[in-house]
């Protein structure tokens, strides 16, 4: 496969721990993202790091690279605790509100969509469903078994990560440290680390979610869902896996030990891209887990312009804590209006502008396109839109022009001034029959 550089994008690799010149494998990015786990609403902080993911793709695009974007629904699997015990979070979804498992799935995904939507989040090229390919997962395991990386306990089959010479180098951990931090209760695992690939289901319990396999009857573990549809959608290596900072330690280091050891090819991802948390101003990060968090669906009923938050979240760094509390979203959304009726003003007015008007837009045109390429820098782009519509060296039509065309990547709507009904349905339809499957609904 043909190497192409691309020296003018810059992004920070978890791995590297560092920014460096993005240098994709070839000609079409590949990219992987770990979506939802649809046992309820995704929340604001969730969100946070889907608008940064879709930023991230419109830059790609903008820059002359094509994107093949893959991103799972997480519809079985998941335990309440990432270290593989507690029930699976589609059973206590189901539970909570006398549904089935399945309902849960279809109700929570359509609820994700649509707040996607309302932020003018695209569609991923493939949306698949971790139901929806368990054969794909069953073949992993094999895999990895035919070549001495699993063992048997008592409730599954688990990845033997002392086998892994370097399990844990994303989280810049050595094994000791993490055995030391990280699920010391090991239970039957050789390790504290070790993994679940296949859990049985409980002897005397009927799942509302269980397969045959080769080894039992039961359900996938939830790492091995991201691998083995990675691999099926976008190859053995791929350019860019993207997610929450919170996966790093666990799940993302599982994804890495598992996709290597089965496929022999190395590394899985080149670019590793985490966002951070978003947190409550008294200093709590939301939690589906807990209850205790906002959705879109919450501001919008409250009359606030859900791409409010999309521009709050622009004036936070991807990979810093954003704070969030219903005054910054309230000044968001008032810098929204501005923003808007300022575009209007400078429609209706036709100001004139000067002789180095040419000169001058070149100059924004470079130093935001320079901040977009350099590791998303979208609070200096703020900035520079915002000086852009103070300058009298612009004309009206040079100003709506250039900002326009920004905002075909910040999606603000800020070019016509009127509120977006986001990417339409089929969008997301196609994206999901792309992964095997149909979305029921989509809606709030």
């Amino acid at each position: 496969m043909r190497r192409v550089s691309h020296p003018e994008i810059k992004l920070h690799d978890t791995m590297a721990r560092a920014v460096r010149p993005f240098a994709p494998l070839g000609e079409t990015v590949t990219l992987y993202s770990c979506g939802p786990t649809v046992y309820h609403h995704a929340h604001l902080g969730n969100l946070r790091t889907y608008v940064f993911v879709d930023t991230l793709k419109r830059v790609l695009e903008a820059s002359g690279l094509p994107v093949r974007h893959v991103m799972n629904i997480t519809d079985v699997g998941h335990l309440v605790s990432d270290g593989d015990e507690g029930e699976d979070k589609m059973e206590v979804g189901a539970a909570r509100e006398g549904l089935t498992a399945w309902d849960i799935a279809a109700r929570y995904e359509a609820s994700f969509i649509a707040q996607c939507r309302m932020l003018n989040i695209a569609a991923p090229t493939v949306l698949c469903r971790a139901t929806g390919h368990i054969s794909e997962q069953i073949a992993m395991i094999e895999a990895l078994e035919a070549k001495g990386y699993t063992y048997r306990t008592g409730d599954g089959i688990y990845f033997d990560t002392s086998r892994m010479e370097e399990y844990g180098r994303l989280a810049g951990a050595s094994r000791a440290g993490f055995e030391a931090g990280h699920r010391v209760d090991a239970g039957g695992k050789r390790n504290p680390t070790d993994f679940a690939l296949w859990k049985f289901s409980p002897e005397g319990t009927r799942r509302q979610m269980e397969w045959p396999s080769p080894w039992g009857e039961g359900f996938p573990g939830w790492h091995i869902e991201c691998s083995a549809m990675a691999r099926r959608y976008l190859g053995d290596r791929i350019d860019i896996h993207t997610g929450g900072i919170d996966h790093i330690a666990i799940h993302h280091s599982n994804e890495i030990a598992q996709s290597e050891c089965a496929t022999g090819e190395s590394p899985f991802v080149q670019y590793w891209m985490h966002g951070e948390f978003l947190e409550a101003t008294d200093g709590n990060r939301m939690s589906k887990s807990s209850g205790d968090f906002t959705t879109l669906f919450t501001l919008e009923g409250a009359g606030v312009d859900p791409l409010a938050f999309r521009l709050l979240c622009f004036r936070t760094h991807y990979r810093k804590r954003m704070k969030f509390s219903w005054k910054l979203l309230e000044d968001a959304a008032t810098a929204l209006r501005r923003l808007r009726l300022r575009m209007t003003a400078i429609r209706d007015e036709g100001a004139p502008g000067t002789e180095a008007g040419a000169a001058e837009e070149a100059k924004f045109r470079a130093a935001i396109g320079a901040a977009l390429r350099d590791d998303l820098a979208l609070p200096k782009v703020m900035v520079e839109i915002q000086n852009c519509l103070k300058s009298k060296d612009l004309s009206a039509e040079r100003k709506l022009a250039l900002v326009a065309e920004i905002d075909g990547i910040l999606q603000l709507d800020l070019a016509d001034g009127t509120t977006p009904s986001g990417s339409e349905p089929g969008d997301w339809q196609a994206a999901a029959r792309a992964g095997g499957h149909e979305i029921d609904a989509i809606g709030g």
